[in-house]
C-alpha cells in the first residue's frame, strides 16, 4: 500500500497486441502482457504462452515463484511433480513454488494459456530438470 501511494500510479493498461514475443529459459514462447518491466506492478507478472501441437515446455521449477496457468484454448497434458492431468479451455492450474512442472500440447491446434507469476517471472528463478512427460514421438522438437 505504501508503494502504491508513493508512486501514485493508479492505471496500468497494456494490450497484448503491443507485447513482443520472446522465448523463456524453459523454451516457452510468451508475450509478457504486464510486469515490472513495463508497468508500476512490482510483485507479479502476467504473460500469454503458446505451444504448437505436439510440443512441450522443458520441465522446470521456480524455487521462489508461484504460478497459475489459465488455459484459453486448446488441450494439453500438465505434469506437476509426479501428478499428470489432461487440461483444456477454462482450466486453471496452480503451481506452488518449488514444484517441478511441464506442459504439453496434445491437441491439433495451438495450446494458448495465461501465466501469472508471483513474484514476477525471472529467468534467474527458473531451474531446469529432467522431463516429467514422455516425449511425443510425433513431435519434431521440444520448444
Amino acid at each position: 500500500m505504501i508503494n502504491y501511494l508513493m508512486n501514485k500510479i493508479t492505471l496500468n493498461i497494456h494490450n497484448i497486441s503491443t507485447a513482443v514475443e520472446f522465448t523463456t529459459k524453459d523454451s516457452s514462447r510468451i508475450r509478457e502482457i504486464i510486469s515490472p518491466h513495463n508497468s508500476s506492478i512490482i510483485r507479479q507478472s502476467l504473460a500469454q504462452a503458446r505451444l504448437e501441437p505436439s510440443h512441450m515446455t522443458i520441465a522446470h521449477s521456480h524455487p521462489n515463484t508461484e504460478e497459475i496457468y489459465f488455459i484459453l484454448s486448446g488441450n494439453g497434458e500438465m505434469a506437476i511433480d509426479t501428478e499428470r492431468k489432461m487440461v483444456g479451455q477454462g482450466d486453471a492450474i496452480g503451481i506452488v513454488a518449488g514444484a517441478k512442472h511441464q506442459i504439453r500440447n496434445t491437441g491439433s491446434e495451438d495450446l494458448v494459456f495465461l501465466c501469472m507469476c508471483a513474484p514476477a517471472y525471472s529467468d534467474n528463478d527458473t531451474v531446469m530438470c529432467s522431463n516429467l512427460l514422455e516425449p511425443d514421438q510425433t513431435a519434431d522438437r521440444e520448444i
